[in-house]
């Protein structure tokens, strides 16, 4: 009989899945794609273009649904310019939503009781967002 995933270890499986995807995604765009040390604060990723001209931050948020995203309790912090979503990260069709940094603190909804912040599933679930890629162009 096979072990069971404990939940902590499954969550880490989805965003390594959800990492990797993204990183799939922006390499086959030209992007070269570093990762970060993980858990670490800032960026997940690090982009440049093939003449190192263009750098980005990028932070990556897996899900294993569409669920929303925990963004902390200080939106003034989040640092990385870019942000890619992915839902259903461990399934064989995840679905990623591109957007800036400025993006998701506009859209980013507090606790009523003034806790954390996140960012619904009816704010990154846009067509805008929705496999947005070309919105990071590398040429």
């Amino acid at each position: 009989m096979a072990a069971q995933s404990s939940p902590p270890i499954r969550h880490q499986i989805t965003g390594n899945s959800g990492l990797n995807y993204a990183a799939w995604q922006l390499s086959r765009r030209g992007w070269h794609v570093m990762p970060t040390i993980r858990n670490a604060r800032g960026s997940d990723l690090i982009i440049t273009d093939a003449d190192e001209t263009v750098f980005y931050g990028v932070q990556s948020k897996a899900l294993s649904k569409r669920y929303a995203v925990p963004l902390g309790r200080k939106i003034e912090e989040l640092r990385s310019e870019w942000w890619v979503i992915t839902i259903h990260a461990n399934s064989d069709k995840p679905t990623c939503f591109v957007m800036r940094n400025s993006e998701v603190r506009a859209l980013a909804q507090q606790d009523k009781k003034g806790g954390a912040y996140w960012l619904e599933p009816t704010a990154y679930d846009r067509d805008e967002f929705r496999e947005a890629w070309d919105r990071l162009d590398a040429k």
